[in-house]
């Protein structure tokens, strides 16, 4: 009986040990064909930065995009990474950030991913006040962000450096275009007062020469005082201010009140932390953005 029970655990070992082996090979297999499958494995941080290596990376059959957040997540200032994050930066062989400060778990990336290629796409680029990241919202910078964009991936896929050069050239041929536009508005705008509600628009308005006479850099957490309602007001009021940059989804109730109380108009501006993922989102925002802003401008001067 004892013999019989011991042959039995010696099969069942047996069994287990093949069938082990038999899965462990498939693995490798599988992870193997993965391995030779994937080419180049991009991960982006977030929005701006993906539709801008989405058009870099165009045509290219190589290389796999994925973004690190969903696309309506918005800015990155608080975001918290998750397991499928990390588990989705393992397998990558280049993370392209915004770098300035705002994807704040830089460091904890660095610490578990020692090899991994992080590169900036704001690198070269200064920033409003030294701290303000929000780069991409002057169309000029986002040039220069796609061209940096460009040389990382030339660095880490050779093979594929004229390609990206060519979409690098043509993506900021298209970006070119909205500066023009901002280059002719600025006619209108330069050295006029601006107040504004949330700190990307400085941005816009360094970018048309405009003078930002107030900042109140509003979002989910930020508690407005009565004090802070009556200094904007009377802001507005001492500096002539006839237009105000503000971000719809936060700023709504104080645009409301500044348009009660004052002569000015509140422009509402997608600060393009969130989109969709077609390729010329960033192209249709900004410029949905510079329409906005011209109506604006030519109703105050009349």
């Amino acid at each position: 009986m004892k013999r019989n029970k011991y042959m039995f655990v010696l099969l069942m070992l047996l069994a287990i040990t093949l069938a082990g082996g038999i899965f462990t090979g498939a693995y490798i297999h599988v992870d193997g064909e993965r391995q030779q499958q994937k080419g180049i494995y991009v991960v982006t941080s977030f929005y701006p930065v993906y539709i801008a290596a989405l058009n870099v990376t165009k045509g290219s059959s190589g290389v796999v995009l994925e973004n690190l957040s969903e696309p309506q997540s918005g800015c990155m200032h608080d975001y918290q990474l998750t397991p499928q994050d990390m588990i989705l930066l393992s397998k990558a062989d280049l993370f392209l950030v915004n770098g300035g400060g705002i994807e704040s778990f830089l460091s904890d990336v660095g610490k578990s991913y020692p090899q991994l290629a992080i590169v900036k796409a704001s690198d070269g680029l200064e920033l409003s006040g030294g701290e303000n990241a929000h780069v991409w919202m002057d169309t000029r910078n986002y040039a220069a962000m796609v061209r940096n964009i460009a040389e990382a991936l030339k660095q880490v896929d050779p093979a594929n450096a004229e390609l990206y050069q060519t979409n690098a050239k043509d993506y900021c041929e298209k970006i070119g275009k909205l500066t023009e536009e901002m280059e002719e508005l600025r006619v209108e705008t330069e050295g006029k007062p601006v107040v504004i509600f949330h700190e990307a628009y400085e941005y816009v308005a360094e970018e048309l020469g405009m003078n930002i006479v107030y900042c109140l850099d509003l979002d989910e957490e930020r508690q407005i005082s009565a004090h802070e309602v009556a200094e904007v007001i009377e802001e507005i009021a001492q500096g002539e201010v006839s237009v105000v940059f503000a971000e719809e989804l936060y700023g709504k109730d104080m645009g409301d009140t500044v348009e009660t109380e004052t002569q000015a108009r509140v422009c509402y501006l997608d600060a393009l932390v969130r989109g969709d993922y077609r390729a010329d989102s960033y192209l249709s925002a900004m410029q949905a953005n510079i329409d906005v802003l011209k109506r604006a401008f030519r109703s105050a001067d009349k």
